[in-house]
């Protein structure tokens, strides 16, 4: 189990339990898929299996955390850990005192005051602690802007992640996406003439874009964002996991019903605008239709990252058949 793979990573090397906390969204995802691609380096067929807080009992950690007949690596990643309960807090802590080496441990957790005697007791046991707080100030996306560029072997001057924020706005996911794309785009070396050239007169398209025209229906505004959005060099895996995050959050709002956005934040896991947005996104829909469309989601995002021969086709068939599970419902 402990040997070497690609960048290094060895079993030793991965943190036994990480606990990545903060609210921003884009951060924890990127945190999670971070580890489950550092813990697959080590071993291609690792476990991964998903829990939420919430919901998850003692006696089902204790399950996963048991010793498995067949071997191999596992990873547990624990969503809404502020949620959990206290007999499953007492659990988890117990056992990262003395975690299995051949698993590891990721818990997300929003870092407020809910659950913080959770968070606070696996830091003290030893877990590593992945930083994901929403960015404050505008001096904070500056700095993620010329990071991002970093992360991705480019340069980024001051001036050019300042005329980013201002064409594209402070969502970090719109952000994320504009920087793949410029780099994808240019030779790396990012300033903001060639920002003015990007995006002179138009805000660029996301797959998040894409996501929220198909979730209301809008066929056509959905195909031209998606068919901009290949053109100019957006990658197609991201579009596929925002089509999916979006199918999935709108079913997770509509079962949650109409309550305030503010007050259903803590126990959905999720920030108040992205739950209002999904809110206004959910009208049209039937519970019947949001299952055609998860299974729609599920199926475009394993021929975009199964190496389909036309990724851009199994995409524009997902924005056709998500607006048909919108306007049919089970079929």
């Amino acid at each position: 189990m402990g040997r070497a793979k690609m960048g290094g990573v060895t079993a030793a090397s991965l943190a036994p339990i990480l606990l990545v906390l903060g609210d921003e969204e884009l951060l924890a995802t990127r945190a999670v898929s971070e580890a489950v691609a550092r813990a697959r380096s080590v071993d291609p067929e690792v476990d991964v299996r998903e829990y939420q807080g919430g919901t998850l009992t003692p006696g089902e950690i204790a399950e996963a955390l048991s010793p498995s007949l067949f071997g191999g690596r596992r990873l547990l990643v624990l969503r809404a850990g502020q949620d959990a309960r206290k007999d499953l807090v007492t659990a988890l802590l117990a056992y990262a005192k003395s975690p299995d080496p051949d698993v590891q441990l990721v818990v997300l957790h929003l870092g407020a005051a809910k659950g913080k005697a959770f968070a606070d007791g696996l830091k003290a046991a030893g877990a590593t602690v992945v930083p994901a707080m929403k960015l404050k100030g505008h001096r904070e996306r500056v700095a993620f802007v010329r990071d991002e560029i970093r992360r991705g072997g480019g340069r980024c001057s001051e001036d050019a992640a300042e005329a980013l924020i201002a064409a594209v706005g402070g969502d970090l996911r719109e952000l994320a996406a504009a920087c793949s794309q410029l780099l994808a785009d240019t030779d790396g070396r990012i300033g903001a003439d060639t920002v003015a050239r990007y995006y002179r007169g138009r805000v660029e398209v996301t797959g998040f874009t894409v996501a929220d025209a198909t979730m209301i229906g809008d066929v056509p505004a959905a195909l031209e964002a998606l068919r901009w959005a290949l053109h100019v060099g957006v990658d197609p895996v991201p579009i596929a996991d925002a089509l999916a995050d979006g199918v999935r959050t709108v079913a997770r709002v509509a079962a949650a019903g109409r309550g305030d956005p503010y007050q259903l934040a803590s126990s959905l896991g999720m920030p108040a605008w992205k739950i209002k947005n999904a809110q206004q996104r959910a009208r049209g829909w039937t519970p019947e239709g949001l299952v055609e469309a998860m299974r729609v989601a599920a199926e475009c995002n394993a021929a975009v990252k199964g190496g389909a021969d036309d990724r851009a086709y199994a995409l524009e068939k997902a924005v056709f058949s998500v607006a048909a599970a919108r306007r049919g419902g089970a079929r």
